[in-house]
């Protein structure tokens, strides 16, 4: 699977994980240079709390567009270090 925005590949993998529709990438997939931390923060039920950050491809800015938990509840604790996107990131094989 790959994550493409902005015509750059930001993750590539063959191991993502799926959960409720979404691939999340193994953290070692991910173009590290393409994000930016950012403050933003939700809460998932079951999974924990969620730590985003900023795309940046050139001057381009996608914001909060990749997720990740980093300390996630003993339920999914199979998706701990890995990296999900959305708000435009295309997943493809």
């Amino acid at each position: 699977m790959k994550a493409i925005w902005n015509d750059e590949i930001i993750a590539k993998s063959n191991e993502t994980i799926v959960v409720e529709d979404n691939h999340y990438f193994p953290a070692d997939s991910v173009k590290k240079d393409f994000l930016e931390p950012s403050d933003t923060r939700s809460c998932c039920c079951w999974k924990g709390e969620a730590s985003y950050c900023t795309i940046k491809i050139g001057d381009e800015l996608n914001k909060d567009a990749a997720w990740f938990y980093p300390d996630p509840k003993e339920k999914a604790l199979n998706i701990k270090n890995y990296i999900a996107f959305w708000k435009g990131v295309e997943i493809i094989e």
